[in-house]
């Protein structure tokens, strides 16, 4: 008699937990949720994007070509690498500079009553438009205020006009 009390308990639990169960699955229906809501549940909870500040475009060309001898802040390598700042070459005519940039520099120079001796190669490899923002990056960088140098600039170097 004891057994079947404990089954009849034992079948009406597990018939309670059943139906339970089952009505909590039909309760939590999942609908699939849309791209253009998930785009714009995203857009709605991300924060506030303030202006953005647009890089100079010569940057990442002076990154590539530049940064290793003249470092990330124009300063140099002392007695290697001249630096690029006010009292350098880099506020000179922009013509010496493309020259430099299109057939590189070599020999003695002095820069801020420093020498340097060490060779730079010729950047011809880049493009009039790279070139002219590389050095317009230089020229208004590193405490420089100086005027932009154009493709066309270059281009008239480039081809000896």
């Amino acid at each position: 008699m004891r057994r079947m009390i404990n089954q009849l308990i034992f079948s009406v639990l597990l018939i309670v937990i059943l139906i339970s169960c089952q009505n909590a699955s039909e309760n939590k229906k999942v609908e699939p949720i849309s791209t253009t809501q998930i785009s714009a549940d995203l857009t709605k909870n991300s924060p506030v994007q303030s202006t953005t500040v647009k890089e100079h475009p010569g940057k990442a060309v002076y990154e590539k070509e530049c940064l290793t001898c003249h470092q990330t802040d124009g300063s140099g390598v002392p007695n290697m690498h001249p630096p690029l700042g006010p009292e350098s070459w880099v506020g000179k005519d922009p013509k010496e500079l493309i020259a430099i940039m299109m057939k590189g520099l070599s020999g003695k120079i002095e820069v801020n009553g420093e020498v340097y001796k060490n060779f730079m190669p010729s950047h011809a490899k880049l493009s009039d438009e790279e070139i002219a923002d590389v050095l317009s990056y230089i020229r208004s960088s590193f405490g420089n205020n100086f005027g932009p140098v154009t493709a066309q600039m270059v281009s008239k170097i480039r081809s000896g006009r």
